[in-house]
């Protein structure tokens, strides 16, 4: 194509003439990339894709580095609305258009397998790296991921009522002095995918808007699974089946560390337009966890940002990630607060299983019982943090937490994390791990 032969990506600093001059060649290139799809059998195709992906991308890395504040200032008018990532990423399209993919696009894209990708999301995560990249921008773009979800805020009356919503995949349910949030996936061993991203991110907003506690459970649901028939797990982490598949998107990344993940960790902004005021802090509670048999992957990840864990004597925690072929969210940037720096990188680069009896599992773990005492454990937790007053325990969380990680750290993190998970997801390595993956669960 002429249009991409003939192509300069030179930056004028105008972002009208830039936007027409780029979007332009963009949409060369992805009439290239429909070509291509057209002809997958042929023998160059994979060299072919990958060589248009990549100059596309390497333009649309030049542009956002001149003009991605002008977008994220236009599309936020200058940054007096938040727009949540994922509606972020098209809103950014109709604006420049072709600089991420359109929804119809993308809809298209998720009906293909893994292996079958053409890689387009590839430009959601570096173009959500660009913005995050910015402290003014990429803070702003974390709160706005801080606040309470539309499936929350239209269940929160039923909740205030009631003290209960069964989202499906995600319980939340009031106690007598603690509010419980469950991850329900026993099909698939509590693993998470994009059944269960929204519930659970609902589930945990609506624990933190109660009134009624100032203390949060996390726990996984029973399951039926003969090796573990009627017992809890906590969490199995990605479903390895789902992604294999081309099931989960590469935004569930991204949607899920900085949506559910990191509202357990700093709590929700339901209020103030500035989460860095001092005198209107976010909502945020205790968090306690009930790790029951195993907690691996995501399920460990969250473990991370718990302020109390009460643990069966059996279970265990893995980091798998590395050997999947992603990173683990954001277990990089917390793990090592933990068991120090070379027992993560064991743990993280190679698989190393942290038994909760053992050593390292008692740096993670408070309270370590018998699987038949996790119950009575978790009531006795509960009550002896009430009996001391909960909110010199939630200002300490606070104060902890700005020592150990600040809002400007996430964010720095995520901007790195967005761009290399989105390599990381239509990646070679990833398919061949999940292939072996698939082969081994069906034999």
């Amino acid at each position: 194509d002429k249009k991409i032969k003939n192509f300069l990506p030179k930056i004028s600093k105008n972002f009208s003439k830039d936007k027409r001059n780029f979007s332009q060649f963009w949409e060369a290139c992805n009439s290239q990339i429909n070509i291509l799809a057209k002809n997958r059998k042929h023998k160059l195709f994979e060299n072919r894709l990958y060589n248009v992906n990549k100059i596309s991308t390497l333009s649309k890395k030049i542009f956002l580095s001149y003009h991605a504040n002008k977008i994220y200032n236009s599309l936020t008018k200058n940054k007096s609305k938040f727009i949540r990532i994922e509606d972020l990423v098209y809103e950014a399209n109709k604006l420049v258009p072709f600089i991420t993919p359109s929804k119809k696009q993308i809809k298209i894209e998720n009906k293909r397998s893994l292996s079958n990708k053409l890689g387009i999301e590839l430009d959601q995560g570096i173009f959500l790296s660009s913005i995050l990249s910015d402290p003014l921008n990429g803070s702003h773009l974390c709160e706005a991921m801080l606040r309470p979800s539309k499936l929350a805020l239209d269940s929160l009356e039923e909740f205030c009522s009631t003290g209960y919503i069964n989202f499906g995949k995600a319980i939340v349910k009031e106690k007598d002095n603690f509010t419980e949030v469950i991850l329900n996936n026993p099909k698939y061993l509590n693993a998470e995918d994009e059944f269960t991203l929204y519930p659970l991110e609902a589930a945990i907003d609506l624990a933190l808007l109660s009134t009624k506690s100032k203390i949060c459970i996390l726990r996984g649901a029973k399951v039926n699974h003969p090796k573990y028939k009627q017992k809890r797990i906590f969490g199995s982490g990605i479903n390895l089946t789902h992604l294999y598949e081309g099931k989960i998107s590469f935004m569930w990344y991204l949607i899920r560390e900085m949506g559910a993940v990191h509202k357990v960790y700093r709590g929700v902004n339901s209020k103030s337009n500035n989460l860095h005021n001092l005198y209107y802090p976010a909502l945020e509670k205790l968090w306690i966890g009930a790790l029951e048999t195993f907690a691996i992957g995501g399920g460990c990840q969250f473990l991370l940002t718990l302020d109390h864990i009460v643990a069966d004597k059996n279970a265990y925690m893995t980091l798998p990630a590395r050997k999947e072929g992603i990173i683990p969210g954001a277990a990089n940037l917390r793990l090592w607060r933990f068991v120090a720096d070379r027992v993560s990188r064991q743990a993280i680069q190679n698989g190393l299983k942290i038994n909760v009896s053992d050593y390292n599992g008692k740096r993670i773990c408070d309270n370590i019982v018998n699987y038949n005492l996790i119950e009575k454990t978790l009531s006795k937790t509960v009550k002896e943090y009430h009996n001391s007053g909960v909110i010199g325990a939630t200002f300490n969380r606070r104060a902890l937490r700005f020592s150990q990680e600040t809002l400007d750290q996430f964010r720095e993190y995520l901007s790195y994390y967005s761009h290399d998970q989105a390599y990381c997801h239509l990646s070679k390595d990833l398919i061949s791990n999940l292939q072996k993956f698939w082969n081994k669960t069906k034999n």
